[in-house]
């Protein structure tokens, strides 16, 4: 299984390569009986080391003729690189949180799994009152990158990004005649269902600081700078530490003491906007000033007018 896709190969091995027969590799076809008879099926994918070592054990029960089954391309299977989809890159400033009023260049991803993006789905939608378009790519700059095609373009929005000197690509890091620190704010719908170490990597390569606002649903992976988790109600967190809690508030089943146990360095409430907007963040300051663990995040963006 891999960023939710499962199919016949994926239920029982990592490799996804398919031959233009359109068989699947020795290991991938040979598995299907192998689990069958194992009782493994459904159980977490092994990677091809493990898989046959797990078959080797297993050979004498089975009729494995090698001719049968596809040759596996592993090399070319390792290679193949994450295609990101990307619904807007945009230089602004950060408008919320601890953050708030840094320069940054934000990249929304397109997708979430709290809510498709589609009005029509709102009202079914584990988060109902998200105030972001992410479905699709058609905004600002977007489209899909490879992770070195995403990053080179997020660098290039950075002020004095055209004037960058960069004597080898060894030195990628080595970033000049740039004011301030780059800073890209990874964000959606819920960009950790596509942000990976990769693409983390592509972007410190380019002096970027790397943060990353999520729900909390889905693991975060090794290398980012800055982890900024907004929880909804009834979900599960997989985020339990980082450096900025925002919830938004008030929701209900999602009370500000459910969270206050996590290992986070701020935590931030920010009223609900809406047609109760007005109310809630009265609410919310009534409830920051009552309980002092919590401050207060607005959403300077919308009072400055800037994206």
């Amino acid at each position: 299984q891999r960023r939710g896709r499962i199919d016949s190969c994926q239920l029982f091995c990592s490799c996804d390569n398919k031959s233009k027969s359109n068989n699947y590799c020795c290991l991938c076809k040979f598995g299907g009986s192998f689990l069958s008879g194992s009782g493994l099926q459904g159980k977490k994918p092994l990677g091809h080391r493990d898989f046959f070592m797990a078959l080797s054990e297993n050979l004498k029960l089975f009729k494995w003729n090698p001719a049968n089954f596809a040759p596996c391309n592993w090399s070319q299977t390792m290679k193949k690189k994450q295609t990101y989809k990307v619904k807007e890159i945009f230089y602004t400033l950060q408008g919320e949180g601890a953050q708030a009023g840094r320069p940054a260049v934000f990249c929304r991803f397109s997708g979430c799994n709290l809510w498709s993006g589609r009005e029509e789905d709102r009202a079914k939608a584990i988060c109902q009152f998200c105030d972001t378009d992410f479905w699709g790519m058609d905004g600002e700059n977007g489209g899909k990158y490879k992770a070195e095609e995403l990053a080179d373009r997020v660098i290039g929005l950075w002020p004095g990004s055209e004037k960058r000197k960069v004597k080898s690509e060894k030195q990628l890091g080595h970033v000049s005649d740039l004011e301030g620190k780059p800073y890209v704010v990874c964000t959606g719908g819920e960009p950790l269902l596509q942000l990976d170490e990769e693409l983390i990597a592509a972007f410190h390569a380019r002096g970027l600081e790397v943060a990353v606002e999520t729900n909390g649903t889905v693991a975060a992976p090794a290398g980012l700078d800055w982890i900024c988790m907004s929880p909804k109600a009834n979900t599960e967190l997989l985020v339990q530490k980082g450096h900025e809690l925002k919830l938004v508030y008030p929701q209900l089943g999602a009370e500000p003491e459910r969270y206050e146990h996590l290992d986070f360095e701020h935590f931030y409430l920010q009223p609900m906007d809406g047609p109760l907007g007005q109310q809630n963040t009265k609410l919310t300051l009534a409830y920051c000033m009552a309980h002092p663990k919590w401050k207060l995040s607005l959403q300077t963006h919308k009072i400055l007018g800037i994206a």
